[in-house]
């Protein structure tokens, strides 16, 4: 392609643009650079969270639901570095058992949504006809309802308990991993591989687990991964509102509202599990940002 002229300029004569200089990529690879640092530094944070939620045993010594009177509401301090609560239990304790609980409700969840969703997304996806419009009406159904007020009623109707918690976020997430990938299985299964495979004689099944599975394991990964935050913000919505996590254990939510009432004197008490939960979310969205563009660099409008 020919390079294009430019406005003329005063004497009527047109100029051709200027030949880039020597290092004129530089501009375009600095953003790269940074957007490489901030993926580390966000898998960074993560992986951090995650190590002290599986050590919090070695990590903390104070018993997260200990009470002690003597200690009610005590300072940040030598003895309570994130101070105490109403009750005289540490806080510091509790946000990092609090972190147990919550990665341990988000991975469980997700990890069920996504199975289901999968499995009935790529399903439709491959079969057609009434399967894909009784799974995809079903799935319209529940996006309908905001998942908070699916999961009030649920948890006002059956309870609240650890298993009911992981289903209860596992059917407000299940209906996007069911759309995307049910979309994914309608493209590949128009691909040239497919229809040889077809053709070759195999069957439905062994061209869904061999050929279609494995093509959208990028997607259930960046899906899964963007899911946590959102899966933890809900997970601890509910238990903010009484519907989640039950005492003795800790939670995030909980946590902070619990220190809600003494905001003025014992602000501590909301603001170690409010960090936490605002820096695991952050680093989750990160983190999937980036899985995004590397998984899937020409796609990225799928999710």
């Amino acid at each position: 392609m020919h390079d294009v002229p430019q406005a003329g300029d005063a004497t009527g004569f047109r100029r051709w643009p200027a030949p880039p200089a020597a290092g004129a990529n530089v501009p375009a690879a600095r953003p790269r650079r940074q957007r490489h640092w901030r993926s580390w530094l966000a898998g960074g944070t993560l992986g951090l969270i995650v190590c002290a939620a599986l050590l919090a045993p070695w990590l903390v010594s104070a018993d997260p639901t200990a009470v002690s009177l003597s200690d009610v509401l005590s300072a940040p301090g030598r003895a309570h570095w994130f101070g105490t609560d109403q009750i005289g239990r540490d806080v510091l304790s509790r946000t990092v058992y609090g972190a147990r609980v919550s990665l341990f409700v988000a991975l469980a969840s997700i990890a069920l949504a996504g199975g289901v969703g999968a499995l009935l997304g790529l399903a439709a996806g491959y079969a057609g006809g009434a399967l894909d419009a009784i799974v995809m009406r079903i799935a319209d159904i529940q996006l309908a309802v905001p998942a908070l007020i699916l999961a009030m009623v649920v948890a006002g109707a059956v309870g609240v308990t650890l298993p009911n918690l992981i289903v209860l976020l596992a059917l407000a997430h299940w209906a996007r991993f069911a759309r995307v990938l049910r979309g994914e299985a309608l493209t590949l299964r128009q691909r040239d591989f497919v229809l040889l495979a077809r053709l070759a004689g195999v069957s439905r099944i062994a061209v869904l687990c061999r050929h279609i599975a494995p093509n959208v394991a990028g997607v259930f990964v960046v899906l899964a991964t963007l899911d946590i935050g959102s899966v933890i913000i809900l997970e601890s919505t509910l238990s903010f509102l009484g519907l989640g996590i039950q005492p003795p254990l800790a939670s995030w939510g909980a946590m902070i509202a619990d220190g809600r009432g003494v905001l003025d004197t014992a602000w501590w008490i909301s603001l170690a599990p409010g960090l936490a939960l605002a820096l695991t979310v952050l680093a989750a969205n990160r983190l999937g940002d980036s899985l995004r563009d590397r998984l899937l660099p020409g796609n990225r409008a799928v999710i």
